[in-house]
């Protein structure tokens, strides 16, 4: 079965104004009785260890399980910047180990305007490389997000790629229902455009069969039903994956609706459809 984690994210906006911090993101997702929560690493207000251990025992008292921190790397970068990137992507490995949390999220590369992605390519891969080690040092699994906002990997076959490419059972793969090439959240292009939808749906079937993760992103809930993304046709893709892991709650509709009344909506909606779909 299914279980369903409250992405901390979701709350972006009431985060950056001050009106939740991450303790109350957690308690959030205890109100509405979820299994587990994924921690941004921004939303961290500190990496001493009497807070760490303050939001491992609270998750624990309110019966959650901590999916994975995630993470916002860019190793696309070259030099001195690449290796303060996997310094600090090491640094957040070393905060999962210690709180007994066992992946952390990964971005892949943002592509320069000067270069090609096959030109990047190749650092990308031994960057991911190198935390993947320093992941199975430690162990916690460096899970793959794919992310379509100018970076790389954006198509499930890239994700593949990747994948195969490091070859590790300390990388696995975190998928985004929403966030590969054609998504209607896409930043490159009209947000909302339905026009090449059919290269995301291609995608998931690409890439799910690896995932160990599954974000299933909500961008349009003022109806009670996700507008933007068909989960009568994306929950069927994931079950006949053989899929049975974790689903965050991903709310990234903000120029819609607020979200305290957002989130809730997005969280009775997963919970229907995946009852619907046997899930």
């Amino acid at each position: 079965m299914i279980k369903l984690s409250l992405q901390s994210l979701s709350y972006r906006d009431t985060f950056n104004d001050g009106k939740i911090d991450l303790v109350g993101i957690i308690e959030k997702a205890a109100e509405y009785r979820m299994d587990g929560v994924d921690l941004h690493f921004g939303h961290f207000a500190s990496t001493e260890r009497d807070y760490l251990e303050e939001l491992r025992h609270l998750t624990l008292k309110r019966g959650l399980h901590i999916c994975y921190i995630g993470i916002s790397n860019n190793f696309g970068l070259e030099g001195e910047a690449l290796r303060e990137q996997v310094a600090n992507y090491k640094k957040w490995i070393d905060v999962a180990a210690q709180m007994g949390v066992q992946m952390v999220r990964a971005f892949g590369a943002w592509v320069p305007e000067d270069e090609t992605s096959e030109q990047v390519w190749p650092r990308l891969a031994v960057a991911t490389k190198e935390v993947a080690e320093y992941g199975a040092s430690k162990g916690v699994v460096v899970g793959l997000h794919n992310h379509n906002h100018g970076c790389m990997p954006a198509t499930g076959d890239d994700v593949i790629r990747l994948l195969d490419e490091v070859n590790s059972p300390y990388y696995s793969h975190i998928l985004d229902t929403g966030q590969y090439l054609g998504g209607p959240g896409v930043s490159l292009g009209e947000r909302g455009s339905q026009e090449h939808i059919e290269d995301l749906y291609a995608s998931i079937s690409t890439s799910v069969p690896r995932a160990v993760h599954v974000r299933g992103k909500i961008y349009r809930i003022a109806s009670g039903s996700e507008a933007w993304l068909d989960y009568d046709r994306i929950l069927p893709i994931i079950k006949a994956a053989g899929f049975n892991g974790w689903m965050s709650v991903v709310f990234e509709g903000q120029d819609e609706m607020a979200e305290p009344d957002a989130v809730p909506l997005a969280v009775d909606f997963f919970r229907r459809k995946l009852s619907e779909h046997g899930m």
